[in-house]
């Protein structure tokens, strides 16, 4: 990898140049939104993926946990309204 600032060659896991002192960021951690909705589609791809790159990309592992609480939750959601759907059918039926 190469520095913006000064196009010196540097680490790939740097977060700033050893030369000039400016932050490189981390070119790898996009911030993608597509991480969201694998998360969502696939919850146990997601809760995976966070904790495997937590550390090494905290915001692509963010969107992916999101994600997949956010399908859960909405599972749950779901689940509960059917089941007090099917107990109100029956109740009117009794």
């Amino acid at each position: 990898m190469f520095c913006k600032n000064c196009g010196k060659d540097i680490p790939d896991n740097s977060v700033t140049c050893q030369n000039c002192g400016a932050s490189v960021g981390n070119p790898i951690d996009t911030d993608n939104i597509g991480y969201f909705f694998l998360g969502c589609c696939i919850p146990v791809a997601g809760i995976i993926l966070y904790f495997v790159w937590k550390d090494q990309k905290p915001k692509n592992a963010k969107k992916c946990i999101i994600g997949a609480l956010v399908s859960i939750g909405a599972g749950v959601i779901f689940y509960l309204v059917y089941i007090l759907l099917i107990v109100g059918i029956m109740l009117n039926f009794a």
